[in-house]
């Protein structure tokens, strides 16, 4: 995506190398399959929302918005996934996508 990594994340990547590695190999496995990228996008921030990962869900949204999925499919992740979530995570998640969309 040309996104630069997080500065956490390269200094644990310079930290551990092998685990840097391995990462990447999880990565290029993971878009493998008939779904396109957005659809991948979306699965992505569905389960670091599920996750409850703070982190992970910005992290997925700024992904999903760099590849094209418009604000309105993000949004509806957070719908779908009221009735799993419950109110109160999902009032949370729902800070985090803003945290990263209305900055």
């Amino acid at each position: 995506m040309g996104q630069k990594p997080p500065g956490a994340y390269t200094s644990f990547v310079a930290r551990y190398p092998d685990l840097g590695v391995a990462w990447e190999h999880i990565r290029a496995a993971e878009g493998t399959g008939p779904l396109d990228v957005p659809t991948q996008r979306l699965l992505k921030l569905a389960v670091a929302m599920g996750a409850m990962r703070e982190g992970a869900v910005h992290s997925a949204v700024r992904k999903a918005r760099s590849a094209g999925v418009p604000e309105e499919s993000i949004r509806q992740v957070v719908a779908l996934a009221a009735s799993v979530l419950g109110m109160p995570s999902t009032v949370a998640v729902h800070t985090w996508i803003n945290d990263v969309i209305e900055p």
